[in-house]
Formats: C-alpha cells, sequence, structure tokens
C-alpha cells in the first residue's frame, strides 16, 4: 500500500507519543478505497516533510484497541500529533494542499531534528 511506517499498539508510544518532530497518524484499513486513495499523497508528503514531521499508519484492523483508543468510526481518519498531546483530527479524503498547509504549521512548532536531510 505505501511505504510508511506501521505502528502497532507496542510501538505507539515510542513512534508516536515520544516523537521529537510532529506525527501524523493515517487510522485506514487495507480494503478501504477512500485509504488507498489517499496513500500516495500521504507518500508524497512523508518525503516533503522528512526530519520535520513523521507520517505513519494504524491498520483499524489489526489495530482495534489504538482505533477505539482515538474513537475512529470512519477512516481514514488522520490524527496530529505534537510534543505527545494530540492536537487535530479530520475524517475522510482530505485534498493534499490542506494536508501540506496544516504540516507547514506543525513543522514550526517542533525543533528541526539535526542532520535531517531535505
Amino acid at each position: 500500500m505505501s511505504s510508511l511506517s506501521q505502528v502497532t499498539q507496542a510501538s505507539f508510544s515510542t513512534d508516536v507519543l515520544q516523537s521529537n518532530v510532529p506525527v501524523l497518524v493515517d487510522f485506514y484499513a487495507d480494503w478501504c478505497g477512500p485509504c488507498r486513495m489517499l496513500a500516495p499523497t500521504l507518500s508524497r508528503l512523508s518525503e516533503e516533510f522528512a526530519g520535520r514531521v513523521k507520517i505513519v499508519k494504524v491498520n483499524v484492523d489489526t489495530e482495534p484497541q489504538l482505533a477505539g483508543q482515538f474513537q475512529v468510526e470512519s477512516i481514514p481518519t488522520l490524527v496530529f500529533f505534537n510534543r505527545g498531546a494530540m492536537i487535530g483530527r479530520t475524517a475522510g479524503l482530505t485534498p493534499e494542499e490542506g494536508l501540506r498547509q496544516v504540516l507547514t504549521k506543525l513543522a514550526g512548532v517542533a525543533p528541526v531534528a539535526s542532520g535531517a536531510a531535505r
């Protein structure tokens, strides 16, 4: 589906809550058409914001506890985190430019990781 890293219940705290850069979490399922349509956009944005914002995926079918914890009722649902706190969310297909604007704001909030390639 995409080259973005998968996050599980076991890795969520480390990968998302303890991240030194903001994180966009994509709650998705393999069978979800809109999720598949959004995947290339998230891959492009992941490359564009590398080192400034992390984009990860959570499969709601294999991680129902995480989906429940964040009250994911429809997919795709994108949840934004900064410094361990959930700071926003959106559900459904979101236009690339809208996501880019949100990520640009987030990238300015967190310190840039030293040595991050751009």
